[in-house]
């Protein structure tokens, strides 16, 4: 092909070949055919409209019409705007003296479809098939109806070297698995005429330095910029590719984070049947960003190191590095959920489901590894509203209604428990009931935890026993329990006497003794009784829990926590090396086949 090129440009007047290589591309470009430009159609049998979008002249053409209207009137519309166009012209040369061009004839728009021209009274709905041929003038598109289309595409605001950099991404008509990525960082100005004539005519401004989903920069990526070029498709069809540029450069990292040694643990995914279970409160923004955290609850953090997209890079490493199977969330912020840590997370094999508490603007969030287990059923709850109006907690409710003070405390908390029922996708029909919580915060709230986890375990005990006979139970969450407490005997020992301190831990006017019976037989605390989970300047104790079945799971492997040395670095938690005040509990479970 090359060998023909050659002998016809021999043929091209002097003039021509005296020209720049740039113009030597185009040239060779006509000869050899330029590939058409995209007219991407979107168009959907329950909506009254399609939109028809595409480039021209540089200028980026999106009509909206009607479904039912006959094609020659969008000719004729492009048309008409082409000529629009050409006015403007004309006049802003007459404005500024120049002699303007001779009058030029209409636009010639057309569309063929297998060789032949549509005619203008086709319906829009049939007329622009996937296929099908534009012709604006002497250019051409190529129509791509429903072609797969980035409907939202950024990246993260804040970079750090060493840590993974996911977009946020969704499209439509399209899989976020077949995508193609390809990761420039940006180069530093260099405007040597050495440097020009090596490569005339090119974007020397970007290297190439990744492609996949998810890019991790490095250290000589610091003070660059990002540029990320991704193609949508579905299969073997793609859409038009989209290019994003980072806000801002790439920073530094921190470091040596808490989490790192613990990665060394989970280099690799637990081995059916075993699973990896996480539990982790990953610090709510909403409660991170007010000045009683800043000099207050966390007066010793770097304010940088508080800040929401710094946390996030930590947040997001940590949990890409264990590998866990199903992680628990606690304190998510809606926002962090679906502009974060789904697109991340969703790029390293996980979905995941997520419910907000009332009146607040954080809650739940539970995630699963697809290649495993598939969602079955969702039986989420309000602590509060399900003690009043589920007609299985009615004996509780009545020994509660005994003290107003205490019901009144109790039914005005948000408290929600997530639950997901979960179905192995290496052996069907063997199912786990995953259940999520983060209970009442207040030191002196015992009796409104006991209350809320008698709540919880009927309600689980009869999701159980109605959809799902027989599946075990995987209870995380921050139980703002201490392993004295009563809600940890609750659920270890499966009884609380009326004697229990915490019946009585906000005073005798609001003080409500019972016996309170567990529905489940005794669980077993996963990673034990660590000396603390939540490590903060005025406190540190044990509040997080994984609480398993042991008849029916077993722990294979808890992952050491941090040392003291590494939780104390910075004083205490949070800090410049660990996003939470809280420590991520993660143990792999055998669950017997």
């Amino acid at each position: 092909m090359l060998k023909h090129l050659s002998a016809v440009l021999q043929l091209f007047p002097r003039r021509l070949l005296s020209y720049s290589p740039r113009t030597l591309t185009r040239a060779s470009s006509l000869l050899l055919g330029r590939r058409m430009e995209p007219a991407v159609v979107r168009c959907l049998p329950e909506e009254p409209k399609l939109t028809i979008s595409f480039c021209l002249d540089g200028s980026h053409k999106h009509m909206l019409r009607d479904q039912d209207e006959a094609l020659g009137k969008v000719l004729a519309r492009i048309s008409n705007s082409i000529a629009k166009g050409q006015g403007k012209a004309k006049k802003s040369k007459k404005n500024k003296g120049q002699q303007p061009c001779e009058t030029q004839e209409p636009t010639v728009v057309k569309l063929y479809y297998n060789g032949g021209e549509v005619a203008d009274t086709v319906l829009n709905s049939e007329a622009w098939q996937d296929g099908a041929v534009l012709q604006v003038g002497d250019v051409k598109y190529s129509v791509q109806r429903n072609a797969p289309t980035f409907t939202n595409a950024e990246l993260p605001v804040s970079l750090l070297a060493g840590f993974p950099v996911c977009p946020n991404l969704e499209v439509e008509f399209g899989n976020l698995q077949d995508c193609e990525f390809t990761w420039y960082k940006e180069n530093a100005p260099n405007t040597s005429p050495e440097a020009a004539a090596e490569a005339p005519g090119q974007d020397r401004s970007w290297t190439e330095v990744g492609c996949g989903r998810v890019h991790v920069p490095s250290n000589q990526d610091i003070g660059c910029r990002l540029k990320l070029r991704c193609t949508p498709k579905d299969g073997g069809r793609s859409g038009p590719a989209k290019e994003l540029i980072s806000v801002g450069a790439v920073e530094a990292g921190p470091g040596v984070c808490t989490f790192d040694n613990r990665h060394a643990y989970t280099v690799k995914e637990a081995e059916w049947p075993a699973m990896r279970v996480m539990s982790y409160n990953i610090l709510a923004d909403t409660y991170a960003q007010t000045e009683f955290s800043s000099t207050v609850l966390y007066p010793y953090c770097a304010p940088y190191a508080l800040q929401l997209d710094y946390r996030q890079n930590l947040i997001k490493k940590e949990l890409a590095g264990y590998n866990a199977d199903i992680i628990c969330l606690q304190e998510v912020d809606k926002g962090v959920f679906t502009d974060s840590l789904t697109p991340t997370l969703d790029a390293f094999g996980l979905d995941g489901v997520f419910i907000e508490k009332e009146k607040q603007h954080e809650g739940l969030a539970t995630f699963y590894r697809r290649s495993k287990f598939q969602l079955l059923s969702r039986h989420d709850i309000m602590l509060s509203e399900a003690l009043t109006s589920d007609p299985i907690h009615s004996e509780l409710l009545e020994k509660v209604s005994a003290n107003d003070a205490l019901k009144d405390k109790i039914l005005h908390r948000s408290t929600t428990l997530q639950v997901s029922v979960l179905e192995d996708l290496n052996k069907p029909g063997r199912k786990v009931c995953v259940a999520n919580t983060h209970l009442y915060w207040h030191p002196k709230g015992g009796n409104v935890r006991l209350v809320q986890m008698g709540v919880a375990l009927k309600h689980l005990s009869h999701v159980i026993s109605e959809v799902t006979p027989g599946a075990p139970l995987v209870f995380c969450g921050d139980f703002n329990s201490t392993p004295n407490s009563g809600v940890f005997q609750l659920l270890s020992e499966a009884v609380v006497p009326q004697q229990h301190a915490d019946w009585s831990s906000s005073g005798p006017e609001e003080s409500c003794s019972m016996e309170l019976l567990s529905t489940f037989p005794p669980l077993l605390s996963a990673c034990g009784q660590p000396a603390y989970t939540n490590y903060v300047g005025g406190f540190h104790g044990c509040l997080d829990y994984i609480f398993i079945q042991p008849d029916s799971v077993q722990v294979e492997q808890v992952i050491p926590l941090p040392t003291h040395q590494e939780v104390t670095t910075y004083e205490a938690l949070p800090s410049v090396a660990h996003p939470s005040d809280h420590i991520a509990l993660i143990c792999d479970l055998r669950w017997n086949p």
